[in-house]
């Protein structure tokens, strides 16, 4: 479960929060290398707005956004 305080997050500041990535400018090869799903649909976007409720499977480990 990942809390945010804001509206969304995106998915590049996901793998920072979760240490998939160490900073920003690697999610740009992280989305295209890692198999990434939210809500059971593949994504490769690292800009993708992420809501409280989404569902985020990223190399099978799953993670939830809540506030």
């Amino acid at each position: 479960m990942i809390k945010i305080d804001t509206e969304f997050i995106t998915l590049g500041q996901l793998l920072k929060m979760t240490d998939w990535i160490s900073s920003g400018g690697e999610a740009k090869f992280a989305v295209k290398e890692l198999k990434i799903q939210v809500n059971g649909e593949s994504e490769n976007r690292r800009g993708r707005k992420l809501y409280p409720g989404d569902q985020i499977s990223i190399e099978d480990k799953r993670y939830t956004i809540e506030r």
